[in-house]
């Protein structure tokens, strides 16, 4: 009997088989695509994932403006923040931050950095996330391949 065969392939950043892949949020529930694109972004999908690599795929979403909450957390989700000062909590719920400059960005940012491990291998994970508002997104050059989320536990 061959044992070499039985090994247990770890994968490491040389080896790993990154992909770009586009993700489009257009009526997808927030915390429902956020799940999945953490998943993507660790590359737990993939039979060649190993926990401490960061060998997950390069995720872009368009359509970010459009993705919606589930019942009535658009109004009564509250985000919390704190400035630093004395008395410095602010409170936004999804509905104002929408009104803002980057607001949906943070919105599913702060979603998948929740799902994704804590430390260093997280904050590397997050800057394969990029988000997009509207259809277009400047990333062409690495010939991203369009993927339904749908089809993703």
């Amino acid at each position: 009997m061959d044992t070499l065969s039985y090994k247990t392939i770890s994968v490491n950043k040389e080896t790993a088989k990154k992909e770009w892949v586009v993700v489009d949020a257009t009526d997808q529930i927030c915390g429902r695509l956020c799940s999945k694109v953490a998943k993507l972004l660790r590359g737990k999908y993939k039979p060649s994932f190993t926990p401490h690599v960061d060998c997950g795929d390069n995720v872009i979403i368009i359509n970010a403006s459009k993705v919606v909450f589930s019942g009535k957390k658009e109004t009564d989700k509250v985000y919390t923040r704190y400035t630093g000062y004395p008395g410095g909590q602010r409170f936004t719920t999804p509905a104002q931050l929408r009104k803002r400059n980057q607001g949906i960005d943070h919105m599913i940012r702060h979603a998948v950095k929740g799902m994704l491990p804590k430390g260093p291998l997280g904050r590397k994970l997050m800057d394969n996330l990029f988000v997009f508002e509207g259809t277009e997104h400047n990333m062409a050059a690495q010939k991203p391949k369009a993927i339904d989320i749908n089809q993703y536990k």
